[in-house]
């Protein structure tokens, strides 16, 4: 198993749109679907996670307009959500953490389960919760729990339990807007890129000082995107700062500079997807990085160089992709298994590994997941355990 994948298995229950599933992770992973069809929804289910444990619970409710906005509505559907992720740790430890909340009269909510194992053997680590009581433990004392928060936010403070917690907060999840890249930002922390880019600035500069192999990345696959450009850095205007660019312009001798409002959405698109992938900080990387549909706003023929990034970041840290692009996907070398595909149905978003003749055909190279996209020829496997309608899965079942 590739060194840089943390989350090896995600099963989701009753968030948003998503009834249920269960989807294997692998170090670079395609969800492949047309537009409404919940991709993103897959993502935030793991954005949520990061959120609860890095601000608070309710903070991560409140973003989302509250339980009754994050739990699934149907008719005669529990009230609650769950989420289960199996990992492993950067120092190769197994293990598994799930909860669920439940919803209370007047969008009140409370964590009714959580469970988490660090390692899979009899001497592991773990604790179980219910109700914001501590059910079990291998912790001689157990930090004071409550049932509006996740216990595992509590047991951080651990030394057992801490490398998990610091695993979920540095996942990153981007929805890169080339509006708020575009405009002056006041300086801020630069260690991780926000989900808009909104310190974009502020990060290129701490990898300037800190990380300058990053950013000579950065440039790199830039020129490629964007053959005039020649780099990037950050600005200072005032007390305000952005991003600088170098660009060839015809008939002058040196590159000319230009501010971010003076570049394209493409182009500043590009430099947040690039700089996502390359983040570094104190010579660590994000255990995980979302990002949803990088090829949006930029010339097909970028494509091949923004999957070669991708694939590189792969080897670093895991990496997540929400895509309907042939063109991003025109590649054999992306294997089968790689590829889930995400369909609504009712309302409903169904995950499931890529059919079996897509799986064939793609096995023997005899077409890219791009053709078979643009030939409407690729879907899910509904004889998968994700597209059945099966009873519902259990977040806490030990297999």
């Amino acid at each position: 198993m590739s060194h840089s994948i943390f989350l090896t298995r995600v099963a989701i229950r009753n968030y948003k749109s998503i009834a249920q599933c269960d989807v294997q992770l692998h170090a670079l992973t395609w969800l492949i679907g047309p537009n409404g069809s919940g991709k993103s929804n897959f993502l935030d289910a793991l954005h949520f996670v990061r959120d609860a444990l890095d601000n608070s619970l309710e903070n991560a409710l409140r973003e989302r307009g509250g339980i009754s906005e994050v739990r699934r509505k149907s008719y005669g559907h529990p009230n609650n959500f769950g989420i289960r992720l199996e990992f492993v740790l950067p120092n190769g430890t197994p293990g598994r953490y799930a909860f669920t909340v439940g919803a209370l009269p007047n969008n009140g909510y409370e964590v009714k389960k959580e469970e988490c194992r660090i390692g899979l053997n009899a001497n592991c680590d773990y604790f179980l919760v219910e109700r914001g009581e501590v059910v079990d433990t291998s912790a001689a004392v157990f930090p004071k729990t409550t049932a509006d928060r996740l216990a595992l936010l509590n047991a951080s403070g651990l030394p057992e339990f801490r490398p998990l917690y610091d695993a979920m907060i540095s996942m990153g999840f981007y929805n890169l807007n080339p509006k708020i890249i575009r405009e002056p930002q006041k300086p801020q922390d630069g260690r991780s890129l926000k989900s808009a880019g909104e310190n974009i600035a502020s990060v290129i500069a701490h990898l300037t000082k800190g990380a300058p192999e990053a950013i000579d990345e950065i440039s790199e696959y830039l020129s490629k995107v964007i053959p005039s450009l020649h780099g990037v850095e950050r600005k200072a205007i005032g007390p305000l700062e952005t991003l600088m660019f170098k660009q060839e312009v015809s008939g002058s001798k040196s590159p000319w500079e230009f501010y971010a409002q003076n570049m394209s959405d493409g182009t500043l698109r590009a430099v947040g997807i690039l700089t996502a992938l390359n983040q570094v900080s104190d010579h660590s990387r994000p255990t995980l990085i979302g990002l949803e549909e990088p090829e949006t706003a930029l010339h097909p023929a970028a494509a091949s160089t923004l999957r070669e990034a991708l694939v590189k970041a792969s080897q670093r840290m895991q990496v997540i992709v929400t895509s309907h692009s042939p063109d991003l996907l025109d590649d054999p070398e992306i294997r089968s298994d790689s590829l889930v595909s995400v369909v609504a149905s009712g309302g409903e978003t169904k995950l499931a590994p890529v059919d079996e003749a897509s799986r064939d055909v793609l096995s023997k190279k005899l077409f890219t997941p791009g053709e078979l996209l643009r030939l409407n020829q690729i879907g899910p496997d509904k004889k998968s355990q994700g597209f059945l309608n099966s009873k519902q899965i259990n977040l806490f079942q030990e297999d």
